[in-house]
């Protein structure tokens, strides 16, 4: 027997997981991080020999969010968060003065399938918002559900091939899907808001987003708040039940995307109102959950979404390659007053975005007009493939200069607009799960929230899919749902025993 190979429980050959380069994986689970809550530290080998594959198995199509829809817009500032001036919590020069007006593109996406897949899936939706503010760009890539299914970015790779088709068979197999998320209990919040209704949105304009992770605000004093972002259509929220979206797709598999399209041309312009809900920052132990969870929801009773502005898409794409499909997001594309947090998740998507980028598109994406800042942009990066223009010298630099410090005309370092945020980090370097998981509270609360026809619906698609599952995947399902809610799991229970 080899070292990769050991007995299971029944006695049967079981292979180890190991990396490319032969080492076994003792966990599968956890970055390292800074003690339980991070932030993740750089040398997370496993983990970035594992995304860096991942985000390179596709050419040239997304790997994930293949299937997308787009339009150009502006955001207007309200000035103020809820009642409160917004220089209170942040220095982002867009959000300052009410009335001031930032132009956008937005890309609305299924996630799973490709990129000619019907829009009536059951499938989370990506709601990518790029503002080109007067300091550069700033992206906020979320989705419709408002959390995630996991915790830490070392099982992004893991949940994405679950939810693929069959390597083999090449069919999305929900013997694949529920085997993953059976083992994963932090999935049942999500897995309860995406079989529901709320899991195929009846089209992009009449959906919900979130930044889903956790960030930061920062004020000129340097002072960091915990943020959460979402946008609220003004349309209202309309959903699909799994047989209502049959029948549109029977007949139309690009409903969402000539819903937006033709909107916009008839001068109906969709609009969102932009909210934030913000937490002093640190750990919050009065919380039965931790607030850089990106499987929880920050309760808005306790923390209310307060209005911060307004988002209007008023213009079509002249052509969606271009624009749609080379638009180009990353989750650490944020300008001065805006902040990270220690969120997982937030700092594994925020390597892996950028890095998809420069694999699926090129080196040189952000020279694509879609994906350029308004602002005049000089680096002293050079080169790559496919490059057409040289940053800095329209700002007058020096071309013999590709360097920095330098008293030959090379650039010059900016002024800082604000005291630095600061925050403090001490602890071991671990790969451990945080400590307040809380896996089915707010997963049991949001059941019971629904009315009755979504609860129907939500067991309806739960047992359509469970019942193609083997029986101790069913087993494990019932059990986790159980947890959740006891009339959850019974209901779950009984309709797997239907014929």
């Amino acid at each position: 027997m080899t070292n990769t190979q050991k007995k299971d429980e029944s006695g049967n050959q079981e292979e180890i997981l190991t990396n490319r380069q032969g080492h076994p994986i003792t966990d599968n689970q956890n970055t390292r991080t800074v003690g339980d809550r991070g932030p993740t530290v750089l040398e997370n080998y496993n983990f970035l020999e594992k995304i860096t594959h991942f985000d390179r198995e596709r050419i040239p199509e997304r790997v994930v969010h293949a299937r997308g829809a787009g339009a150009h817009g502006f955001f207007e500032a309200y000035g103020k968060v809820g009642d409160e001036p917004v220089s209170k919590y942040t220095r982002a020069k867009l959000f300052q003065e009410p009335g001031k007006i930032t132009p956008m593109f937005v890309r609305f996406s299924t996630v799973i399938h490709g990129g000619h897949s019907p829009e009536t899936l059951r499938d989370p939706r990506g709601f990518a918002t790029k503002f080109y503010t007067e300091d550069g760009n700033w992206d906020l890539v979320g989705n419709n559900l408002k959390i995630f299914f996991i915790r830490d970015p070392i099982k992004f790779p893991d949940l994405v091939h679950a939810f693929k088709p069959d390597p083999v068979t090449n069919r999305q197999d929900p013997n694949r899907i529920f085997d993953f998320i059976s083992h994963t209990p932090e999935a049942m919040h999500m897995i309860t808001w995406l079989f529901s209704p709320w899991g195929i949105p009846a089209s992009y304009r009449f959906m919900e987003g979130s930044g889903v992770n956790t960030y930061k605000w920062v004020n000129s004093d340097g002072v960091g708040h915990l943020v959460k972002y979402f946008w609220r259509p003004k349309q209202g929220v309309k959903c699909l039940t799994q047989a209502q979206a049959e029948e549109i797709q029977a007949k139309n598999f690009n409903h969402a995307t000539e819903d937006l399209y033709d909107a916009i041309e008839k001068g109906d312009y969709p609009e969102w109102e932009f909210c934030v809900q913000i937490m002093s920052d640190g750990e919050h132990p009065e919380l039965d959950f931790d607030p850089l969870d990106p499987t929880k929801i920050w309760p808005p009773d306790r923390f209310p979404l307060l209005p911060v502005g307004r988002m209007v898409l008023d213009k079509n794409p002249v052509n969606y390659f271009a624009e749609v499909e080379q638009a180009a997001f990353g989750t650490g594309v944020l300008v001065d007053g805006l902040d990270f947090s220690d969120d997982k998740l937030l700092q594994g998507r925020t390597f892996s975005y950028s890095d998809t980028q420069r694999y699926r598109v090129g080196p040189n994406y952000l020279q694509l007009p879609i994906n350029q800042p308004k602002t005049p942009i000089a680096t002293n990066q050079r080169d790559g493939q496919m490059t057409y223009r040289v940053d800095g010298v329209d700002a007058g630099e020096n071309p013999h200069v590709n360097y920095e410090p330098s008293s030959l005309g090379g650039l010059k370092e900016a002024p800082k607009s604000g005291k630095p945020h600061t925050p403090y980090v001490q602890g071991p370097v671990i790969g451990q799960k945080i400590s307040r998981t809380n896996d089915y509270q707010q997963a049991g609360e949001r059941y019971r929230t629904f009315e009755d026809w979504e609860r129907d619906d939500l067991i309806l698609n739960l047992t359509t899919q469970l019942k193609q599952c083997s029986p101790h995947i069913q087993q494990r399902m019932v059990e986790h749902f159980t947890q959740c809610d006891p009339e959850y799991g019974r209901r779950v229970r009984e309709g797997l025993e239907q014929k």
